[in-house]
């Protein structure tokens, strides 16, 4: 049974309107003041609507025994009642006077869980703190729901300090281990990065519900643990939760980040037997695992099979052609979305920028930026780094260089960056120089940067720069981070490191590499 706003006996129909009117009477002593129209609206129309559908429900005769329908009645009529948007001539439904929480939460007979979270949803709640203490020496005693709703509050805020002490509460009143309080406080301590608490909260609770399973195994997804998520998911598959859209979406991230198509695969089967395949934010984690994971052919089929596509899952296919160097692919893809009314956003812009770079088509990647520009979407700075890299990387050095001049924004370490990487593949040190000059500016911690710089000095014979770049990396103790790769095998994930000899078959790899090496440099 749900708290609402009233305790209701649900033994007569004519407790409806008594409640209502309690209500008004409550509000108004509260500070909550209704314009005379609005109010007119809702004590006669409303409260007429609702005593007519009780009444047809359950006759004031006989004997009521299903009390949610009176509670959901009752929540209707109150839904005008809590409005804060334009009602009528533009008129604020409800306003507040000033009331304190005393006065407000001071009717015994009344649960405030509803409105509570209407306060704090609207940010009119400024110290549930107070609110809270207020409740209590009032002698409304406060159960699950309304810890769920404060912590909420904390959740929202990002307000540990005070979401700690709510837990504590929680635990002394003996509600801490209910699922609703469990799963706001798994919410709290993942917005402030606490997994330790988390993970102890999710098994202290003595139910645990598929929103609980489904909380952690995000949280832990999001924090990049991946085994911890997958462990969590297989126990879940143990229990009587059954994973839900969001959990699959979840877990498909999963196998997008870590490269496991087939694990992607079995989840794929998994999801269509739990008839989760009309769902399209599983449908959009399905598109970027198999592209992400090395099988654009499947990540196609399941995005031309989709019967409601959105925004996402157009900018999930571009990029996964651009993930593969498919550029007319992703530019056709592009011209398409105008054709099933779909306005494409930044995010759709940059994709297609990104694999025009890599494919060296100058004109159309210039083409598509200039478009972006004549729809309204302000480009952002990885926008402004794909022209550069874009004109970088045709060897139109001046021309890029020109590009970041012009900027209406101050260029950021990643433009400079694009230029850095460009100047250095077509030979054009002095400008690679000054590019890896005003990133260092922007980010002096940057190992890769002193390094690159030092050797571009190097290679002009300014010996004595050299010795001051590396000088500079030495005093401020900067160590460079080495560079790795994986590939899936089989059922394994080989994880590859610069410099790292500890694979015990590093030696036959080598070998390998040599042969392709030599390969590409005399193909026949």
């Amino acid at each position: 049974m749900h708290n609402r706003f009233f305790l209701v006996s649900a033994k007569q129909s004519t407790t409806l309107f008594k409640l209502f009117s309690t209500a008004s009477q409550f509000l108004s002593r509260s500070g909550f003041i209704f314009p005379s129209k609005n109010y007119s609206y809702a004590e006669h129309q409303s409260i007429e609507k609702a005593q007519e559908i009780l009444d047809l429900v359950a006759p004031g005769k006989s004997r009521v025994q299903d009390v949610e329908c009176h509670h959901r009645l009752i929540q209707s009529c109150m839904q005008d009642l809590l409005k804060n948007d334009e009602v009528g001539n533009n008129s604020t439904f409800i306003q507040r006077k000033g009331a304190g929480p005393a006065e407000l939460f001071s009717h015994k007979d009344l649960y405030f869980n509803d409105l509570f979270l209407w306060m704090s949803n609207k940010s009119k709640l400024e110290d549930p703190t107070q609110l809270f203490l207020s409740l209590q020496n009032g002698g409304i005693n406060a159960d699950e729901s309304t810890f769920s709703c404060l912590l909420s509050v904390c959740v929202a805020r990002g307000d540990l300090s005070l979401g700690l002490q709510f837990h504590a509460l929680a635990v002394k009143f003996g509600f801490d281990k209910f699922s609703r309080v469990g799963n706001s406080l798994i919410s709290l301590y993942f917005k402030c990065g606490m997994l330790e608490n988390m993970h102890q909260v999710f098994w202290n609770m003595t139910a645990r519900n598929t929103i609980s399973w489904t909380s952690i195994i995000t949280s832990y997804a999001q924090h990049s643990q991946y085994e911890a998520s997958l462990n969590l998911f297989n126990l879940m598959r143990a229990t009587s939760s059954k994973p839900n859209d969001f959990t699959f979406a979840s877990i498909l991230s999963i196998c997008r980040s870590g490269g496991t198509l087939g694990l992607g695969r079995s989840l794929h089967c998994l999801e269509l037997k739990m008839g989760f395949d009309s769902q399209t934010h599983v449908l959009n984690a399905l598109i970027s695992m198999y592209s992400k994971c090395g099988n654009i052919e499947e990540a196609r089929c399941v995005f031309e099979e989709m019967q409601n596509k959105d925004l996402i899952s157009w900018n999930s296919m571009i990029f996964g052609y651009s993930h593969y160097g498919f550029a007319e692919d992703a530019i056709c893809l592009l011209r398409e979305m105008n054709k099933h009314n779909t306005k494409p956003d930044s995010i759709s812009f940059l994709g297609v920028l990104s694999t025009c770079r890599h494919a060296g088509l100058v004109e159309q990647g210039l083409d598509c930026f200039n478009y972006m520009l004549e729809l309204g979407i302000e480009p952002g700075f990885d926008h402004y780094s794909c022209v550069v890299d874009l004109l970088g990387r045709a060897g139109l050095l001046e021309r890029a260089l020109s590009f970041i001049e012009k900027l209406p924004v101050r260029p950021c370490a990643v433009i400079w960056g694009s230029l850095l990487s460009s100047s250095r593949v077509h030979g054009r040190v002095w400008i690679g120089i000054h590019a890896a000059e005003n990133r260092l500016l922007l980010e002096p911690g940057c190992a890769a940067t002193h390094l690159q710089l030092a050797n571009l000095y190097a290679s002009v014979e300014c010996w004595d720069q050299v010795a001051r770049v590396r000088k500079q990396l030495k005093d401020k103790g900067i160590k460079p981070h080495p560079g790795s790769s994986w590939i899936e095998v089989g059922e394994k994930i080989y994880i590859f490191k610069a410099e790292d000899r500890s694979n015990s078959q590093v030696n036959e790899i080598l070998d390998i590499l040599d042969s392709l090496a030599d390969h590409m440099k005399f193909p026949d």
